[in-house]
């Protein structure tokens, strides 16, 4: 069962469950982007052409729409052109899709979702990636290019996309994006809008400047942030868990410095760390379990890589002008939240940790329902499972294995460069030893 008439290829499969006809459809009105006529392409159908193409990141629009009308043959539907699609993606504009965005975009979890809290808080991250765009003179002209040693510029101009992740579900909470200047740090500030009490934020060195620790604390959010080399916080009391008491930035933070030993079979590397915390118990919140929690905000990378690995595909982004790429990322973040919030439900209603549930099984279990047009409009009796949850829950991934991969440069310049290298790229299973520094402020 679709929509009737020309609104029949306006459609996600399931998860037009989620993000239903009557919400596309009051997005529309809000934004004053509802059709003064009705087309071969209506506004909503037009919005969902944007949303399928999230997951349908190799194709262009045309396959795109061929993809959401395959199943419909028995049905009266339009030929329409790439033209025709342009046109009628210029006309919905920017708004919408960033409004749709607004309102599908949280933790996507509940009081009981199990790896979402931690001392009854929200755990959130908070970091940075970068998107390639095409290298257009428009689009270069507003985001620049990079440098190297050859040239003044190269490769492709790119995006920064700051987002707040909740690290439990990978959901996006908020994302902002702009040109790389003046840095992530200043256009994370934008974030602080969904920031509230009840969240513990979790912050890499890039992010640990005076500004944004204070636009943090504003939001009486609590954060823990790991500090760098330039920071020299004085100790004004010492705790038996081996922290200290300090302020930083103007504001009272309780330092960890630990020592962290890894080990696999091709040896042992060690470093050290100083976490910074707004979390001033130490009988509340032990050392050793903040510098645990801290290992959560690799959550932020593993959603980047979801989105531009597994959706993306590592491609640059289709749209030639600023405005479409604005609309192509909420779309994108939309489609990636529409995803994440089923595999949520399914997890949810089973107890499962949403961390055994594969993106990419869910990802493809939706490309399927789209093609099938299949469970696209819910029954009385809503299942929060349905068939993308019942994919996922059938391939569950073993419980989290403690395993490191070396950092390496995967795809050289040179065919050569192999062998020169000398990197192992296996991954190794690995033992981690922490241990608390006391005496000591040093990085």
């Amino acid at each position: 069962m679709v929509a009737e008439g020309v609104f029949a290829p306006g459609h996600l499969g399931e998860l037009t469950q989620i993000a239903p006809f009557e919400m596309i459809d009051a997005v529309l009105a809000t934004c004053s982007a509802v059709q003064e006529r009705t087309r071969k392409l209506p506004a909503r159908v037009v919005v969902y052409l944007l949303l399928a193409a999230g997951l349908f990141e190799e194709c262009g629009y045309p396959t795109v729409w061929r993809k959401l009308t395959g199943a419909l043959s028995s049905l009266p539907i339009p030929q329409v052109t790439a033209t025709a699609l342009w046109h009628a993606r210029c006309r919905l504009g920017v708004r919408p899709m960033r409004e749709l965005f607004d309102l599908l975009r949280g933790p996507a979890s509940a009081i009981r979702t199990a790896g979402a809290r931690w001392a009854g808080l929200l755990v959130v991250a908070i970091d940075g990636t970068h998107l390639d765009v095409a290298d257009d003179e428009a689009v270069r002209a507003k985001l620049g290019k990079g440098s190297n040693q050859y040239t003044d510029a190269s490769g492709y101009p790119q995006v920064l996309l700051v987002a707040l992740v909740s690290c439990g579900t990978r959901a996006v909470i908020d994302a902002v994006f702009g040109p790389g200047k003046p840095g992530e740090s200043i256009l994370g500030c934008r974030l602080m809008r969904s920031l509230h009490p009840g969240m513990i934020v979790l912050l890499d060195r890039g992010f640990a400047t005076k500004g944004f620790l204070n636009a943090v604390h504003t939001t009486q959010a609590h954060f823990l942030a790991r500090l760098s080399a330039s920071w020299k916080p004085p100790v004004l009391a010492r705790y038996p868990d081996g922290s200290f008491l300090s302020r930083i930035a103007g504001i009272e933070v309780r330092i960890v410095a630990c020592e962290i030993t890894i080990a696999t079979s091709q040896g042992r590397r060690t470093g050290v760390y100083r976490l910074a915390t707004t979390l001033l118990d130490p009988r509340a919140h032990p050392a050793s379990e903040l510098v645990k929690l801290y290992h959560e905000r690799w959550e932020v990378e593993s959603a980047y890589f979801e989105l531009k690995k597994s959706m993306l595909g590592r491609r640059v982004l289709r749209a030639r002008s600023w405005p479409g790429i604005a609309q192509e990322i909420y779309a994108l973040l939309s489609t990636y939240q529409l995803i994440r919030i089923a595999i949520s439900d399914a997890a949810h209603a089973t107890g499962t940790d949403p961390d055994r549930c594969s993106f990419t099984t869910a990802l493809n279990a939706a490309r399927d329902q789209v093609i099938q047009a299949a469970n696209v409009i819910a029954d009385t009796a809503i299942d929060l499972v349905g068939a993308i949850g019942t994919a996922v829950l059938d391939a569950l991934l073993p419980a989290r294995r403690l395993r490191l991969s070396p950092r390496a440069v995967k795809r050289p310049l040179s065919r050569y460069a192999y062998k020169s290298m000398k990197v192992d790229r296996r991954t190794y299973q690995a033992t981690i030893n922490i241990e608390i520094l006391t005496g000591s402020t040093s990085p």
